[in-house]
């Protein structure tokens, strides 16, 4: 991916209707005027973003949709989220993710089911139905050409204002696929130990801990106390004082030979402790892990919680991670538990060679490197503008040597209406190539 560095941004001859020249306002600060911010047009603000969006933090960031513009982009720095989304100023959204492991898409279905559950709950209409959120989430993965990885995905109440209303919005959807290294990679030896205490941070309410939301400030408060504490997880405890979850991930436990999940009426129903309830009884049935006796959905006190001989955290990508340390003092012997391991072991070769119910290929689109087509915004944009139930081709946009510019890829979405003050701006960059539709 090549973008263009600090110096080369500074030399750019932008393309007809682009010369705006950078403005500087003079801003008074504690009665001074002389720090000068810039005031930048379009083009000047996506050389910016390409500048930042090289950072190697991004390396991973492979694809991206939005329901705003109605497109695919592989150009990390086109993977933006209006300002007025209520996803960002009142965190009115919910998500889900899965992994992608060996160009199969692990468990889609079960993560599709409880986004629109999560959805449901949150009182946000979808802006596709079940069908066409399914065709987009795989596209997208198509588009970001790696094999492995986890998709993310966002259903928000929409953008239109600042308010807390959300009466005048329409919802939107966001996918952003990242690349992960194989999970056949990650050893046991790769995977460190945790150390977890117990979070002072109150738990969410049931009404919102068994919806997958992305206001996530209560968890990464009760990650910041694990941190400062020296932990890497914190473990709430629901009003009955039992054990109730980690942090962003599930708790399990390991006591005479039983596997111990606490209930989902009040926590959020993890899509890996739901397939251990599963798989446990047929890893019993055939003896593959000695020692292990059986699942149980069981409440379980602190106190009790504390004497088992292992404890781990489980999630979909993580997989299983054994814990250590809990509160300064050592789970079981002090080591990774050995049915923890073997757990892990078992989930990870299960997303490799599971049944087909639980893999989902994900078909081969051209690479959106491969055919570039370019077209002017106004022309991609003014083809989109008819009238709302219009079926549409979904472009791909990528990162050429211009800034961007797009190849198609046959879906069909939803047209969006483009506000009409929104024209003459997509006029003036007719000569900029950006999409291909």
């Amino acid at each position: 991916m090549a973008f263009l560095d600090a110096t080369q941004c500074d030399a750019v001859d932008f393309p007809p209707g682009l010369n705006r020249a950078c403005e500087e306002a003079e801003v008074p600060i504690n009665g001074s005027s002389n720090v000068n911010i810039p005031v930048l047009g379009l083009a000047e603000i996506i050389l910016r973003l390409q500048v930042e969006a090289s950072q190697a933090k991004y390396k991973n960031f492979r694809s991206m949709y939005s329901s705003v513009v109605g497109a695919i982009t592989t150009d990390v720095a086109a993977m933006v989220v209006p300002l007025d989304d209520h996803m960002v100023h009142r965190g009115h959204s919910v998500f889900d993710t899965t992994t992608l492991v060996n160009g199969n898409l692990y468990e889609l279905d079960t993560h599709l089911d409880r986004f629109l559950d999560s959805a449901a709950k949150a009182k946000i209409l979808p802006p596709f139905n079940r069908a066409m959120i399914r065709e987009i989430l795989m596209q997208t993965v198509a588009a970001g050409s790696c094999k492995d990885g986890t998709l993310r995905f966002w259903l928000s109440a929409g953008r239109g204002n600042f308010e807390l209303s959300t009466k005048n919005c329409e919802a939107s959807l966001y996918a952003c696929l990242l690349e992960r290294s194989p999970i056949q990679n990650i050893s046991d030896e790769k995977v460190a130990p945790l150390k977890v205490v117990t979070s002072t941070v109150p738990i969410k309410p049931k009404m919102f801990a068994t919806m997958k939301t992305t206001n996530y400030l209560p968890n990464a408060l009760a990650l910041r106390e694990a941190e400062e504490k020296g932990a890497q997880a914190g473990i709430w405890l629901d009003e009955e004082g039992n054990v109730a979850e980690g942090n962003n991930l599930n708790v399990g436990f390991i006591s005479e030979g039983e596997l111990l999940l606490p209930p989902f009426d009040s926590i959020l129903p993890g899509c890996t402790a739901r397939r251990l309830l599963k798989l446990v009884p047929e890893l019993v049935k055939k003896n593959i892990i000695p020692g292990l006796k059986g699942v149980t959905l069981a409440k379980i006190s602190l106190a009790e919680a504390k004497k088992s001989a292992e404890m781990m955290l489980l999630g979909s990508f993580v997989t299983v991670l054994p814990i250590v340390e809990w509160d300064g003092k050592p789970v079981g012997n002090g080591k990774p538990g050995r049915i923890s391991l073997a757990l892990r072991q078992c989930l990870q070769q299960c997303m490799l060679t599971a049944p087909s119910d639980l893999l989902t290929p994900v078909p081969h689109i051209p690479s959106a490197h491969s055919t570039p087509s370019n077209a002017s915004v106004a022309s991609s944009y003014s083809k989109m503008s008819g009238p709302a139930d219009h079926p549409s081709k979904c472009t791909v946009l990528q990162e050429p040597s211009s800034v961007l510019a797009g190849s198609e890829v046959d879906i069909k979405i939803k047209r969006q209406r483009i506000p009409e003050q929104m024209l003459p701006g997509l006029n003036r960059l007719a000569n900029y190539p950006i999409a291909g539709t």
